[in-house]
């Protein structure tokens, strides 16, 4: 790092994951050089600075301004005023500290700390490309900007800025368009609870190893080898960390091809990570051998379960889950505990002991590797030379998409925008943010071609298509209520994170969801309904608008939100249970306005048990705010599949 300008002790604000969640204050140790501001972790009793928590880089600054303090906001955080650096770029989560999609609050300790800082930050940023002409003088608190009200935390500012060399003038200062709201009678005005200890994770100047091989996309990458050690150096992105190798190279690499070295699982190779009980099914019975096992994560979190195939009595797949005993030790028969997993499973590829078999023969998936973020470490901007077209997948609301290569080697989908069909320039700006979210079960954005006319959205290539289509004619004609149960749960986890990021889907349904090779349903096209240019898509009365899909708000009011995305869900869980049929099949448009707003929901489908049905129908409630969060569902379905196993 270069030689530090400014280094102040300063209390950092972090954005709630949700809005049912208190903000966060921590004390953090600031560091300004002419590259970046950065932030540590730092110990008061010995007055050292510790592990780094994140950075802003000088170049991606926008804007830096002093904000108007919060209603309710405790005493001693009004008093001096905050300070937000607003960037370019999306930033990312990294162990509860949230830098969100562009305001980074900071309060000073002092008037003249906060004024010395801002100047000279202003002094590092004014020949900054893009220097923001308006801002938000207030902050953005549960889902709203205080000063203006707007909805979306992208929205253009209400301040005007008049930039001098990077300063804005005094009687911009004084400029604001409205004044923050006052707290609602539902919020009342309460001291914030007590700081949580943040969680032990992964830290900088760790060793990890490489689950998967890597290689090199851009200058900047550093080649992985699988099973090879690795030390990290910085975390700031949390989907690329920079890291050194045995042999002193330094590079990036995507974060979710490596572990932390300690005595997990991973490196043993009857362990199948994010392996669920079909896809366990599938691969022990294409091995086809007696006593054919793999042990797989659980679908409760944090538990595993062992898969054996036995030919005696026909031939069956039986799954035993590894239990513990109040001692921590785990078991699978009982009386014969062990201390590790690893000396269980030892244990039983020599003894049944209470199982149709021993552990005979040790079957691997050889998993591919996860979808980076990206093509490479800030790669967004792909180069359609290196793009072979190969094949058309189909024709969506934007256009046709094909399936190709990239640089020859790497399978992609490509989404042609018809031109006309979308807002591009806000889309491009979007795609940015969008391209930062990264979940197993979210079809990732690799990046876009900007640069001619019509532009392109490249993305992962998923081989068994439309979730929709797969309903209709991929399965077997008598899928198992846990495979239909697992497709549910794969589309409540991806959308789980998508709430936490606060991202509203809008066109959530059978239709934009994805299916790997694995059968893994992964959620797309998340957002992409608000750059629609059709008017015929966004009026209730079209044939386009997702009505079969929308609660009442959205079919009356046109209000959005993630309990209307809830609604969705539950509509494509119907969908999942009647493998593929259309809701409401026998009403037009205008009577499912009618009708939904009146009462009417979804009958039971015949392969859903009262159970699964429940769940439906928690999401059609009338009122938004008594149906449940992502969270909460990816959990009810996450227990349900546990029982059944």
């Amino acid at each position: 790092m270069s030689d530090s300008i400014l280094e102040q002790i300063f209390i950092k604000r972090s954005q709630q994951k949700k809005k049912t969640s208190p903000l966060n204050y921590k004390e953090r140790w600031f560091i300004l050089t002419q590259e970046k501001i950065a932030y540590y972790d730092f110990d008061p009793d010995k007055g050292k600075r510790k592990g780094l928590r994140g950075h802003v880089d000088i170049e991606k600054i926008k804007c830096v301004e002093a904000v108007q303090p919060e209603p309710n906001c405790p005493q001693e955080r009004i008093e001096p005023e905050s300070t937000t650096f607003d960037t370019t770029s999306s930033n990312s989560v990294s162990q509860g500290v949230v830098y969100d999609e562009g305001p980074l609050y900071i309060f000073a300790k002092s008037e003249d700390i906060r004024d010395q800082w801002i100047k000279k930050l202003k002094e590092l940023v004014r020949f900054n490309k893009d220097l923001m002409q308006k801002y938000h003088p207030c902050f953005w608190v549960d889902g709203v900007w205080l000063c203006c009200q707007q909805e979306v935390k992208q929205a253009m500012g209400c301040k005007v800025l008049d930039h001098k060399n990077g300063f804005a003038s005094k009687a911009s200062q004084r400029r604001c368009s409205r004044k923050p709201l006052p707290p609602t009678p539902k919020e009342p005005s309460r001291p914030l609870p007590p700081e949580p200890p943040e969680p032990a994770g992964p830290s900088v100047g760790m060793t990890v190893i490489a689950e998967y091989s890597y290689t090199p996309k851009t200058f900047q990458d550093l080649e992985l080898r699988k099973d090879e050690e690795y030390t990290i150096l910085d975390m700031s992105d949390d989907n690329w960390w920079r890291a050194r190798d045995k042999l002193g190279n330094e590079g990036y690499i995507p974060s979710n091809y490596v572990v932390e070295a300690k005595n997990g699982l991973e490196k043993f190779n009857w362990y199948c990570k994010n392996m669920n009980r079909s896809q366990a099914e599938q691969l022990l019975k294409t091995e086809n051998k007696d006593g054919g096992f793999l042990v797989r994560d659980s679908s409760k979190a944090g538990k595993y379960t062992v898969s054996l195939l036995t030919k005696s009595g026909g031939g069956s797949c039986r799954h035993y889950n590894i239990c513990t005993t109040a001692q921590g030790q785990f078991y699978l028969a009982e009386k014969h505990n062990f201390e590790t997993i690893p000396e269980l499973i030892n244990y039983h590829q020599h003894n049944a002991a209470g199982m149709v078999s021993r552990l005979k023969y040790i079957v691997s998936n050889q998993a591919q590797p996860p979808s980076t973020t990206g093509l490479g470490y800030g790669e967004w901007e792909i180069d359609p030379r290196s793009l072979t077209f190969i094949k058309e997948l189909g024709t969506g609301q934007f256009g046709v998409v094909k399936y190709g290569k990239w640089q020859g080697q790497h399978d992609v989908a490509i989404k042609m925008i018809k031109e006309g069909s979308m807002s591009e320039d806000d889309f491009i700006e979007e795609a940015k943010i969008m391209m930062k979210l990264r979940h197993e079960n979210l079809v990732q954005l690799y990046g876009v071609c900007t640069k001619q006319r019509p532009i392109y959205i490249v993305t992962e290539f998923l081989s068994n298509g439309c979730l929709l289509t797969y309903l209709r004619e991929g399965l077997t004609q008598h899928p198992t209520p846990i495979q239909l149960l697992e497709m549910c749960k794969d589309v409540s986890e991806g959308m789980a994170y998508l709430e936490s990021k606060q991202y509203i889907h809008r066109d959530l349904a059978a239709r934009n969801c994805l299916v790997d090779g694995n059968g893994t349903v992964k959620v797309t096209d998340f957002g992409l309904s608000r750059y629609v240019l059709d008017d015929e898509y966004t009026s209730s009365v079209g044939s386009k608008f997702p009505v079969r899909w929308s609660p009442p708000e959205v079919l009356l009011y046109c209000k959005f939100s993630s309990k209307s995305d809830i609604w969705a869900y539950g509509v494509l869980m119907w969908e999942v249970y009647t493998l593929g049929r259309l809701p409401y099949e026998r009403l037009n448009n205008t009577e499912i306005v009618d009708q939904v707003s009146r009462g009417l929901r979804l009958f039971r489908p015949q392969l859903a048990n009262e159970r699964v049905y429940s769940i439906m129908s928690s999401c059609w409630l009338d009122k938004a705010d008594e149906r449940p969060t992502f969270q909460e569902l990816a959990l009810t379905v996450q227990d349900l599949l546990y029982e059944l196993q």
